[in-house]
């Protein structure tokens, strides 16, 4: 099949699942969000359009004007359609403290930051991540809105992904310039950032098909649920393609503990699973401090005992001198100097992270900011748990998500302006008022402590 009419074919496919899923009757902002993670998730438009800069420094530091505009376009606009929604901006605040003490500290990093013009534009361009955030949670329905924001870039990226590395290898598959060997890019820029997409999308239909099974002889529910089996190919083709061991790893994981989250038992105890969850990354963080279990499960699972070179890296960059209180500034760490050093020493060509989320924080914020951090990580924990009374179905993804958020940053960067952490703030973060998630709105359907069943299966739909 010539590719113009594999676009074609792919392009009708991706109206008639969006008709499939209802998404008509969700509110049209929604789009907004959605633009902004495919643009984030992908590439730039001005990649897409060939215009990046030919000098890798000119590209980290100064940007394009093109990407600028768009995204300060998308960020504004989503900022008018909150201004027309009734938030409680100074409860908004308290209720996500944590959060806010980390965006206000990333600003303030601007005074000690050696590049402190691209420090404030990229704190700018990252701050429209948390307004279309706020687009989607603070909607009439929430829960709706967020499953209505995953499923729509997914169904696009993935789709999109699979056709440009069947029908256009020039932008989907990246070779080798030594050895010649493929990297499976599909729309986005890496193999590990498909394995993300790979590893989000996965979750999500896996976690979709199990709400609605119970309803899966309803015509309607059985094209949703037909979507979502094909996508759940789809997904697990292009991760044995993108070969990102991480996102394999989190996937399973992933998977199972949506499964287990949905047990009965688990359900009449969420306070054993509440307290079990912290006692299992402590018991892990345990085992990697004592027996190195990482290399151990490497090794078992065939792969590099050194993580594909990841401990050498931390090695290297964790000997650069940096400010170890406050960082050198956000997202800056990676550039000048710096970044001749750390080439240099570990002789590649191309490197701008860490593959490691807490390193990279403590590289740019230092330990103030890798604690910031960790308050946030635990509150959001809180959050997503109190959501195991009020509604099991949408905390059983609520939960496994921020469990893989967790465990994905020891391998790999993610915290910041990523895919995974703007879906990972879906989950956490709170907007009080006539539509705070799952806390008033669900009061009225509490009996006993107990969640009626129809509200779980709306909030699935």
């Amino acid at each position: 099949m010539p590719g113009s009419v594999a676009l074609l074919v792919w392009f009708v496919l991706l109206l008639v699942l969006l008709r499939w899923s209802k998404d008509r009757k969700n509110s049209p902002a929604l789009w907004l969000p959605v633009t902004w993670l495919l643009i984030i998730s992908s590439r730039t438009p001005s990649q897409w359009l060939g215009l990046t800069p030919t000098s890798a420094a000119t590209a980290f530091e100064d940007g394009s004007a093109l990407d600028r505009a768009i995204f300060l376009t998308l960020a504004f606009v989503a900022f008018w359609v909150l201004t027309s929604r009734q938030i409680n901006w100074t409860e908004l605040f308290g209720r996500n403290a944590a959060l806010m003490l980390l965006i206000v500290f990333a600003l303030a990093s601007v005074a000690w930051s050696d590049f402190p013009y691209v420090t404030f534009k990229r704190w700018i361009r990252d701050l429209g991540t948390y307004v279309m955030v706020l687009v989607v949670v603070s909607d009439p329905r929430p829960v709706v809105a967020i499953s209505t924001v995953i499923r729509r870039f997914s169904y696009i990226l993935l789709g999109v992904s699979l056709l440009l590395i069947k029908y256009y290898p020039q932008m989907g598959v990246l070779y080798n310039s030594w050895s010649g060997a493929p990297e499976y890019l599909g729309a986005t820029t890496s193999k590990n950032m498909l394995g993300v997409l790979c590893l989000i999308g996965g979750m999500y239909f896996f976690w979709d098909t199990l709400g609605r099974w119970h309803e899966r002889k309803a015509p309607e529910v059985k094209r949703v649920l037909f979507a979502n089996v094909l996508f759940l190919g789809i997904t697990l083709r292009l991760l044995m393609l993108s070969d990102s061991a991480t996102s394999k790893v989190c996937l399973v994981m992933g998977c199972l503990l949506i499964t287990m989250l949905r047990l009965r038992w688990v359900k009449a105890h969420p306070r054993i699973v509440t307290a079990a969850i912290p006692l299992t990354l402590a018991g892990y963080a345990f085992m990697e401090f004592v027996f190195d279990l990482s290399t151990m499960v490497a090794q078992l699972l065939g792969r590099d005992p050194t993580l594909t070179g990841r401990t050498d890296i931390w090695d290297v960059i964790l000997k650069v001198q940096t400010n170890p209180l406050f960082g050198v500034g956000y997202q800056t760490f990676w550039m000048g100097d710096r970044l001749t050093q750390v080439w240099s020493r570990l002789n590649v060509g191309f490197l701008n992270e860490a593959h490691n989320g807490y390193i990279e924080t403590y590289l740019n914020l230092g330990i103030v900011g890798v604690m910031l951090l960790l308050m946030f990580m635990f509150s959001g924990y809180r959050t997503v748990c109190r959501l195991l009374n009020a509604s099991p179905h949408y905390a059983s993804f609520a939960v496994a998500f921020w469990m893989v958020s967790v465990f994905y940053n020891f391998t790999e960067s993610a915290f910041g302006a990523s895919l995974l952490w703007s879906v990972l703030l879906l989950c956490v973060v709170v907007v009080p008022g006539p539509s705070e998630m799952l806390s008033r709105t669900t009061q009225r359907f509490v009996k006993n402590g107990t969640v009626l069943n129809r509200y779980a299966n709306r909030t699935a739909n």
